[in-house]
């Protein structure tokens, strides 16, 4: 296994840990106070690693690195709330309609809609539509879908910024911004309870796993790939969002929403392989 394939599946799987460290903090400070932990410490160790503050940005870059660090923190804190109400693989697969859009539409090729296809089918298999399909809140399946828009979002802005500035700054500053997004919703719900020390290491763990590690990990393996192998691989982490939320939550799904979930990938990995400039 050549490194680049090893940091991504390792940013994955990092993720995923982060994630079920996440769920283990709602019942302390919420999903918000969750979520102003992990956007405050990522910024605080980005920042630290790449020093945004030694160069100077012009009033068109802050520009265009404040929309993506509000698509950051907003994608993020709905994440959390939906995760707070529906397992951790459905939650991820739902958001995946975000980037699969954004792929899909820059695209423009006929062959494409039959990966839009075979997302709406999973999102339908999801979705309680039917008798065979799992009951699921309604609410959370809302979160998920908000989080997926503000992802697509979050792609688009980071694009933009990306023509003129390092992606470093962008992921620092952005990470930055999300923060104080998240922070005052934070505060308002959780109050004192977010200096409750006993939430600390917990806290670093969704921090450093959800955000630093896999960020930087992601960064250097796009260096060494294309952004369609990038792509591929990518598509896989609903799947292992479904693997880690079963491990690490206990996350028990059925056969017809593992076929979902088993749908969804597939889509993405056929828009992935379906143009070299890939948008995930």
């Amino acid at each position: 296994m050549t490194f680049p394939i090893l940091a991504l599946l390792t940013a994955m799987i990092s993720i995923q840990f982060g994630a079920a460290l996440a769920k283990n903090l709602f019942p302390i400070v919420g999903s918000e106070g969750t979520s102003t932990y992990r956007l405050v410490i990522a910024a605080l160790i980005l920042c630290a690693i790449w020093r945004p503050w030694t160069k100077r940005l012009s009033r068109s870059e802050v520009a265009l690195i404040i929309p993506y660090g509000l698509a950051l923190g907003t994608m993020n804190i709905l994440f959390y709330k939906a995760i707070e109400r529906i397992p951790l693989g459905i939650a991820i697969a739902l958001e995946f309609v975000g980037p699969l859009a954004v792929a899909v539409f820059a695209s423009k090729k006929p062959k494409d809609f039959v990966w839009v296809l075979l997302a709406i089918a999973g999102i339908v298999l999801i979705l309680p539509l039917a008798e065979f399909s799992p009951a699921l809140d309604p609410i959370g399946i809302a979160f998920a879908f908000g989080a997926g828009v503000c992802w697509a979002l979050y792609i688009v802005f980071g694009q933009r910024a990306g023509r003129s500035i390092s992606s470093g700054m962008i992921t620092s500053v952005g990470m930055a911004v999300a923060a104080m997004v998240v922070v005052p919703i934070g505060a308002f719900t959780a109050g004192s309870a977010l200096f409750n020390l006993s939430a600390l290491p917990m806290a670093i763990g969704v921090g450093v796993f959800s955000s630093a590690v896999p960020y930087s990990l992601e960064m250097t393996a796009l260096k060494r790939i294309s952004t369609k192998k990038f792509g591929i691989f990518m598509s896989l982490e609903p799947a292992i969002g479904a693997v880690a939320g079963w491990i690490l939550l206990s996350e028990r799904l059925t056969g017809v929403q593992w076929t979902a979930i088993g749908l969804i990938v597939l889509a993405s990995i056929g828009t992935a392989t379906s143009s070299e400039k890939s948008t995930f």
